[in-house]
């Protein structure tokens, strides 16, 4: 799965819904570490797709917080809202190859499922239930301007998937048991992570994608979209994630957690990156 080209190319992904806690902190350091070492360099993607929770003055906040922390990127940063056509593209080709079907399923319907199993993690998706599938070669309709519709990639069942993750180690995978068909669009029009996601970081030709562990069933999900786009995927190296005091992985919510309080607090860079 790993990329072959040998100059170094990492990526810092923020997301501005929120101010950034020390998992996030812990993580973009590892990817300024790892790009220091490698004689390489980061890029700043701004992942503003969410249009009820991103805000301008996060924006702000994170570029300030990350330079406090003592990061550096390379080229201007790029916002994810202004490259939704790229992706309209990608889920073109998605469509024209008959590996999308759409999908009027909500969210309920999908946990409701009883056979749709239930793992107690805070998964991204919840398991789609493979008889919510339409059948094989039925025919698609086409995409709509603008897209009112979910539509989902329908993964390979029984496909066993393995990466090396550059922290855990061999990683593997079944499709259809591990995880299940996701979505690549939603009907508000914008793309889902997943999607975005892929086509960013091979048109910023990301050579190692860091991120929290959270993400590893993730990167199963976006191998299969790297493969049907016929991009080249990166590596990985996934990083353990930082907890709070009741074993719970940080989140946003995490006020007092957060860079900028820890910054009010009078700690220092050196002190939240040891955090």
């Amino acid at each position: 799965m790993a990329n072959s080209v040998s100059i170094y190319r990492g990526r810092l992904a923020p997301s501005p819904t929120g101010l950034l806690h020390l998992g996030h902190a812990r993580t973009f350091w590892t990817a300024h570490t790892r790009a220091q070492a490698a004689g390489g360099t980061l890029l700043l993607r701004n992942d503003d797709l969410d249009r009820s929770r991103c805000r301008p003055e996060f924006v702000t906040a994170m570029r300030e917080d990350m330079a406090w922390l003592g990061l550096t990127w390379a080229e201007p940063m790029l916002s994810q809202s202004a490259r939704v056509p790229l992706y309209r593209e990608a889920l073109a080709r998605l469509h024209a190859a008959g590996l999308i079907y759409p999908c009027d399923r909500s969210r309920r319907d999908v946990l409701a499922a009883a056979s749709a199993p239930h793992d107690g993690d805070e998964e991204d998706e919840p398991f789609y239930p493979a008889e919510f599938r339409p059948a094989p070669g039925v025919p698609l309709p086409a995409l709509s301007d603008p897209i009112s519709t979910n539509w989902r990639f329908r993964v390979p069942d029984e496909q066993e998937l393995i990466f090396n993750d550059g922290h855990f180690g061999k990683q593997r995978a079944m499709a259809g048991r591990n995880f299940s068909d996701f979505l690549v669009w939603r009907k508000d029009d914008l793309p889902s992570y997943q999607l975005a996601c892929v086509v960013d970081d091979a048109a910023m030709g990301i050579t190692e994608v860091v991120r929290g562990a959270d993400l590893m069933r993730s990167t199963f999900r976006q191998w299969l979209l790297y493969r049907a786009l016929s991009f080249s995927a990166p590596a990985f190296y996934h990083c353990p994630l930082v907890t709070d005091e009741t074993g719970r992985r940080l989140a946003k919510r995490h006020d007092a957690l957060s860079v900028r309080t820890l910054r009010k607090q009078g700690c220092t860079p050196e002190e939240v990156r040891a955090s």
